[in-house]
């Protein structure tokens, strides 16, 4: 009888499901912005998911996300439980800032979405349309202020292009470096700048409520539910979509890499995270293992390309 009970009780354990992991992510930026809102999305579809009980998210701002890595790879070696969100803006600070701690000291795991860029002005501007702000850029570039995110991140690259595609020097563009969505957005609805530059997400309540005017996405054709041009509707030639991934800590074993791979495969195929990706206004830009790792290299070879051309990085 006893053996019994205990082969009943081992039974039992043996039926329950695994136990999800509890996981911190790092979102390298103040709260408010694009890497913030990733972080507290997947802490919410995690969380309603099931795939993990227990989600912190932890802002750790400062020069475009090269704070929140250095911290993040030199605190979490070997934590199987520690996250953090990056992406195409962290690609560029860390060539603009000369960082020492790169994507090769941390595991990256997963591309997860993308997001093309709006670009915006105050509702109460003169300028109407894409057409009169690159009038105003060709006639004197300094006296057009843009909010972005950091140096030498996505906004900044495509404020870059712009210039670029314009016939403008693009190292005389004024643009004002933000760390975090929410100083950006004051900014911009507080009229201290000409325009502003970010996804889409991080401006639609304010286009919506008639605060801000939309003037143009960075898309390469018009985006389902936006009433935008494109920016190559005003005659320009750019192109430019945002990605954000997710990374795992430094010095994983390759069973502890296995695990957050599939906690997070299972993130991106969940009905959570893709009703996200449509409240949001995120591309689904899912890319994970050996493909992921071989797009991240060209993609950190593409920036340093650009960052040059338009002279951030000598």
């Amino acid at each position: 009888m006893k053996q019994f009970f205990l082969a009943s009780i081992l039974a039992g354990a043996l039926a329950l499901p695994a136990v999800a992991a509890d996981y911190t992510i790092i979102a390298p930026a103040n709260p408010g912005g694009g890497w913030d809102q990733t972080a507290r999305s997947i802490q919410t579809v995690m969380q309603e998911e099931g795939i993990s009980s227990n989600v912190q998210v932890q802002n750790v701002p400062g020069a475009g996300g090269t704070i929140g890595l250095a911290q993040f790879a030199s605190q979490s070696k070997g934590n199987a439980n520690a996250l953090i969100v990056g992406g195409y803006v962290m690609v560029g600070a860390i060539l603009t800032n000369k960082s020492p701690v790169t994507l090769k000291d941390v595991t990256p795991i997963a591309r997860l979405t993308g997001e093309y860029e709006a670009i915006v002005v105050p509702a109460a501007s003169p300028l109407k349309t894409m057409g009169d702000l690159v009038e105003a850029l060709k006639k004197d570039p300094g006296a057009v202020s843009w909010a972005g995110g950091s140096a030498g991140g996505t906004d900044h690259i495509a404020v870059g292009l712009i210039a670029k595609a314009a016939g403008v020097d693009p190292t005389k563009i004024n643009y004002i470096a933000f760390s975090g969505g929410g100083e950006a957005l004051a900014a911009i609805l507080g009229n201290q700048v000409t325009a502003g530059i970010s996804g889409y997400g991080e401006f639609e309540a304010q286009v919506k409520s008639g605060t801000l005017r939309l003037l143009a996405v960075s898309s390469a054709e018009r985006l389902e539910g936006i009433d935008a041009p494109t920016i190559k509707e005003g005659g320009l030639d750019v192109v430019v979509e945002n990605w954000r991934m997710i990374a795992a800590a430094p010095g994983l074993s390759d069973e502890q890499k296995a695990a957050v791979s599939a906690d997070i495969e299972k993130l991106a195929k969940s009905a959570g995270w893709q009703e996200t990706l449509k409240t949001k206004g995120w591309q689904d830009t899912y890319l994970a293992g050996d493909a992921f790792a071989e797009q991240l290299a060209k993609d950190i070879s593409s920036t340093e390309t650009v960052l040059k051309d338009i002279g951030l990085v000598q």
